[in-house]
């Protein structure tokens, strides 16, 4: 009896209706946590994702939806594949777009690296191996993404960035994480 019934549990994980099953419920809080804690643990990790690439992800049920702008098709291949293999993931939605190869704008992401990262008050964020300031540069469009201590920070950055000669236009999506530089009442 006990035999009928572990090849009944064994018939019943791997048939198509309990998978259907599973796919209409919603995982877990603990679960959504887990996952998204395990992807940004993989972006981080891949051995190419430097400060010129951004990878963002959003976890919804059971599935990843991986988006933002890589210098090398390879990053974003590697990126998916690093995914889709964290257990519970059943599909992985690879939107990360590659930027162009251009002379040009691998310049003026060196130009803009040196002009950002170089400057005394920001060269604080180019002590860590994953930097926070993140450069996309598509046609000579600069768009400035990640993270900083204060609004004076990203003041800062987005001027540096302003001020290298040959960027078209910076865009400015620096997120300020700590409060900092906002007036006390």
């Amino acid at each position: 009896m006990r035999v009928i019934f572990g090849v009944l549990a064994l018939l019943l994980v791997v048939s198509p209706s309990f998978a259907q099953a599973r796919r209409g419920s919603q995982p877990s809080p603990r679960f959504t946590q887990r996952v998204q804690r395990e992807v940004m643990h993989r972006i981080l990790m891949l051995p190419y994702y430097d400060v010129f690439d951004v990878i963002g992800f959003k976890v919804e049920g059971y599935d990843v939806t991986l988006t933002g702008k890589v210098t090398r098709p390879t990053l974003r291949d590697d990126a998916a594949n690093a995914i889709k293999h964290i257990e519970g993931v059943e599909h992985v939605n690879n939107r990360i777009e590659v930027l162009p190869v251009s002379f040009f704008d691998d310049r003026l992401r060196r130009d803009v690296f040196r002009a950002v990262y170089g400057y005394g008050p920001l060269q604080r964020y180019s002590l860590p191996p994953i930097k926070p300031i993140r450069i996309i540069v598509e046609h000579g469009n600069v768009t400035l993404e990640g993270l900083v201590d204060s609004q004076f920070d990203k003041n800062v950055a987005g001027i540096r960035a302003n001020g290298v000669p040959g960027a078209f236009s910076v865009t400015n999506n620096l997120v300020v994480t700590s409060g900092g530089g906002k007036k006390s009442k």
